[in-house]
């Protein structure tokens, strides 16, 4: 009873988020408090507990990069790089879009991808409003090539980092094993961007004429500044990249990068609390809240475990089970706490796999479904929220089916290509 229950409040939310027929905060704050009343999530527990409550690293990375990013913005770099990128499209749409697309397919494994588009949405807008074309297309695109690239490494995405841990991969392993597919998709979707976006390749010859006579160096307003937040900024790639060797978690890096970058910026904190998207946060506590109550009354623990029951001892019925059903179930209950439920139902299939390879290959086949389940719909990853909200707060909307459209369009195709790969490489 309490399992429908639950289900019944989270399609009810979910079907007001889809159409839009109420503000999306407003929705997940009373879903989840529909589910706190109703004693269908574990109490105060839901402020504690890593796998039925609120994901405090997530927001507390979002917060952290938000903060950098919103210092960084005010040395003008991202103008400097707006114009820059423009002038070496020489303003066409598909140029550009394939260059930013490329910017943040490299940078997405390394960074992770809600720090890419965080990093690169802002920049996006600038070159788009100067050029007077639509922005949509292009912040659409990058989070889709976001999420394919994060696949990529051990840090690229946060399910990554919750099947590594559980699975025992390294940070190699992902470069050998996944690496190679990421790349392959991702010359891919540059190619299918050209269908799925055509329609808003606009030219514009007097606009591009003018950012062509622009000088970006004049953008930047305070060099100084600009040099000492990119040390900052360096010093938390570092960061991120040494996780498994510090043992430091993401966020606490970003907030000390933010605490960091605030002293030698010597600016006003409420001009920098000022840029923070407390709407985009709210909204990820509450959705956490309603996939715990999803957790705590075993919906998802349910789904995974009859869609792996239903293969039996055929290892690559189970890895294409895991593939398919995590791109779709994480689609609808975000990745990062579908991944965090499912580590321990593939943990229990690996081990009665025949050999450690076809254990292994299972986890490779889970780590793509759950990776690239995040462009299935809006609110499938942390980085589609972000840019969402990075979106509306420059006055470019983007709603949950002008996203949803494209993202599982993408999600299908990186799904079967994924596929294919899995068998030829470990079952054919």
């Amino acid at each position: 009873m309490s399992a429908t229950l639950a289900l019944a409040i989270f399609v009810t939310a979910f079907f007001f988020i889809a159409t839009e027929k109420a503000d999306k905060v407003k929705v997940v704050l009373i879903a989840a408090g529909a589910m706190a009343a109703m004693k269908l999530i574990p109490g105060a527990e839901v402020f504690f507990s890593e796998h039925e409550g609120i994901d405090w690293n997530v927001i507390f990375l979002l917060l952290g990069m938000m903060i950098i990013v919103g210092i960084i913005k005010q040395t003008g770099v991202f103008d400097y790089l707006a114009i820059w990128a423009a002038k070496r499209s020489r303003g066409r749409p598909y140029r550009l879009m394939v260059m930013l697309l490329a910017i943040t397919a490299v940078a997405s494994p390394f960074l992770d991808n809600v720090t890419t588009i965080m990093l690169v949405a802002p920049v996006t807008v600038v070159v788009c409003n100067r050029l007077q074309i639509p922005v949509q297309p292009y912040l659409i695109a990058e989070v889709l090539a976001s999420n394919i690239g994060g696949a990529a490494t051990l840090i690229g995405d946060p399910p990554n980092i919750i099947i590594g841990s559980r699975a025992g991969l390294s940070f190699n392993d992902f470069l050998v094993h996944l690496t190679p597919i990421v790349v392959i998709i991702c010359v891919a979707f540059a190619l299918l961007a050209w269908v799925l976006f055509r329609k808003s390749f606009h030219y514009n010859p007097d606009r591009v004429a003018e950012v062509m006579a622009l000088q970006e160096r004049r953008a930047i307003t305070d060099p100084a500044l600009l040099a000492r937040c990119l040390v900052v900024l360096a010093l938390v790639m570092l960061g991120f990249g040494l996780h498994s060797v510090l043992h430091i978690e993401p966020s606490i890096v970003a907030l000390l990068g933010a605490g960091v970058m605030i002293l030698v910026a010597r600016t006003d904190i409420n001009d920098v609390l000022g840029e923070v998207e407390w709407p985009t946060l709210v909204f990820f506590m509450g959705l956490f809240v309603m996939v715990g109550g999803l957790v705590h009354t075993g919906v998802i623990e349910t789904a995974g475990s009859w869609a792996v029951e239903a293969v039996g001892d055929n290892f690559f019925g189970a890895a294409t089970a895991l593939l398919f059903g995590s791109a779709v179930l994480g689609a609808f209950f975000d990745n990062i706490p579908y991944t965090a439920t499912m580590a321990p139902i593939v943990e229990g299939l690996a081990a009665e796999a025949p050999d450690a390879a076809t254990g292994q290959a299972l986890w490779w086949a889970f780590a793509l479904g759950a990776d690239f389940s995040g462009n299935g719909t809006a609110v499938a990853a942390s980085a589609n929220v972000v840019a969402i909200g990075i979106a509306a707060r420059s006055g470019h909307r983007i709603s949950f089916w002008e996203f949803t459209r494209y993202g599982i369009t993408v999600t299908l195709l990186t799904t079967f290509m994924a596929w294919v790969y899995v068998y030829l490489r470990y079952f054919a």
